[in-house]
């Protein structure tokens, strides 16, 4: 079994969206109060308090704050759950030495969810009733399958307001095929196939960014509190939203070819992270930008659906080696192409994702 999520486009009521709005703002207060109580508890008594510690606090909580009430009860309980969680997050980064982000409290623009984990919504036709809301019309463009098991209400920075049913699917295995490919993603070029196809990077900030910097300005000019300055940032926020829609149906749609067409995808195993964090600007950006993980995570998930094979190997040399002989050639980044004592001259790109490739199956035979 795989869990799958479906999202759809919720076209709410102008009296539903506030009941949207005040469940999520309830959400948003039992998630903010529950963090208080946890760290009031460590920092004055050295107790940690449970999951269950704090469940049991809802019940007073509701007396004193009837506004709790514009939520579904299991909705509250799901927010301290996401306390819970980002504490064991934070204790599990420490333990491991690394840096650790202690939870934080949500303002109203970072708190954007409330999910309903097993109860308090239906699927009927065209509408999903939900629990001290209503039956509210979503855009339902293709059918779920496998059960629902719990509903995620996401409301975006542009105002729109989704909804992201998680379900319990059994894999559909596509044919088996005989094709494999390696792949090395770029800047230069988005990603070069092993078979020597390329693809073109899209680059979809960087074709928007004057525009953005053009009302990025006009908000700076803009008068704190005023309704130009609201205006201004919504318009950044839909920028940034048409920004990050067509690089994820980008993505979609590439990762979509691949798993049809290869039976074995192989990629470089990449520290993007640390790419972004110890390149200079004009690299951060641009890597941000070209959301390679984005990209690796739908190829992924797509191929385990559809019983294909996605192996990630370990990037070291893959540029420098020589398909051919296996010889390290060393390469100064300018160096776009790959020659080798062995007669072999090759896009750089393209011999790296040959090698990658090799390795993919060497791992594959091996596992």
């Amino acid at each position: 079994m795989l869990n799958k999520t479906y999202k759809y486009r919720l076209y709410p009521t102008t009296t539903q969206k506030r009941a949207l709005q005040a469940s999520l703002d309830a959400c948003r207060w039992a998630y903010n109060k529950t963090l208080e109580i946890r760290k009031e508890a460590w920092g004055k008594e050295q107790k940690s308090l449970s999951l269950y510690d704090t469940n049991r606090l809802l019940i007073q909580w509701k007396k004193d704050n009837p506004d709790l009430n514009n939520a579904h009860s299991q909705c509250l309980q799901n927010a301290q759950l996401r306390v819970d969680l980002a504490f064991k997050a934070f204790f599990r980064h420490v333990k491991a030495g690394e840096k650790p982000g202690y939870p934080r409290f949500q303002g109203f623009d970072r708190y954007d969810s409330f999910t309903f984990p097993q109860s308090g919504f239906s699927l009927i036709g065209d509408k999903v009733k939900l629990s001290k809301i209503d039956s509210i019309k979503v855009c339902k463009h293709r059918n779920i399958e496998g059960a629902i098991k719990t509903l995620t209400i996401r409301r975006t920075s542009t105002g729109k307001w989704y909804a992201c049913f998680s379900c319990e699917i059994i894999p559909k295995p596509l044919r088996k095929v005989k094709k494999v490919v390696g792949i090395d993603v770029g800047l230069e070029s988005f990603a070069t196939f092993s078979t020597g196809e390329k693809i073109k990077n899209p680059r979809f900030f960087r074709t928007d960014e004057t525009k953005l910097a053009k009302i990025q300005r006009r908000l700076s000019k803009a008068e704190k509190g005023s309704f130009d300055r609201k205006k201004q940032r919504k318009k950044i926020a839909h920028c940034h939203e048409r920004i990050a829609n067509r690089r994820k149906d980008f993505a979609h749609q590439l990762s979509r070819e691949l798993v049809n067409k290869y039976q074995v995808i192989a990629f470089e195993k990449l520290n993007i992270k640390n790419m972004r964090e110890n390149g200079f600007k004009g690299i951060r950006k641009s890597i941000g930008d070209v959301a390679w993980s984005q990209f690796m995570q739908f190829t992924t998930y797509k191929a385990e659906y559809a019983g294909r094979q996605v192996m990630y190997v370990d990037p070291r040399n893959t540029s420098k080696r020589c398909s051919r002989c296996g010889q390290i050639v060393e390469k100064k980044l300018s160096d776009r192409v790959h020659h080798c004592s062995c007669g072999l001259v090759l896009n750089r790109d393209h011999n790296a994702a040959i090698n990658i490739l090799a390795l993919g199956l060497q791992g594959l035979a091996l596992a």
